[in-house]
């Protein structure tokens, strides 16, 4: 019989602590917005590429989306996507290129369109 262990986010938050003090250095080493997320996702356990986008924007990065359920769904809704059953980072990456696109053509940040539509599917603004 195995031992089953699960980290807890308390240990995430734990472990992500060694960064505390070099943080805003190793940020700012980065020439390029997706590397730095990518390294994020590699680097600090328990940040999946919603969460280590969340993180970014909320420091002022913009060309991030936020993908949750809310967001996959209003876009399923208009068929601009089919619903995946799990969110790989493939996917996630796809449907952040077909916002990124959006955003674009609109003239808007991604950041203010992942809040627009946030705002359709939820009628909530929270930051």
């Amino acid at each position: 019989m195995g031992i089953d262990i699960q980290i807890s986010g308390a240990e995430y938050i734990i472990e992500a602590r060694r960064y505390k003090n070099e943080l805003k250095s190793l940020i700012a080493s980065f020439d390029n917005e997706e590397e730095l997320r990518e390294w994020l996702v590699k680097n600090i356990k328990g940040l999946g590429y919603k969460e280590a986008s969340h993180f970014l924007r909320n420091i002022g990065f913009k060309n991030f989306a936020i993908i949750d359920f809310h967001i996959i769904n209003l876009l399923a809704k208009y068929d601009i996507i089919k619903k995946p059953r799990t969110l790989t980072k493939i996917k996630y990456l796809e449907i952040e290129t077909i916002l990124r696109n959006i955003a674009k053509n609109l003239g808007v940040s991604l950041a203010e369109l992942d809040l627009y539509l946030w705002y359709l599917e939820t009628k909530k603004i929270l930051k």
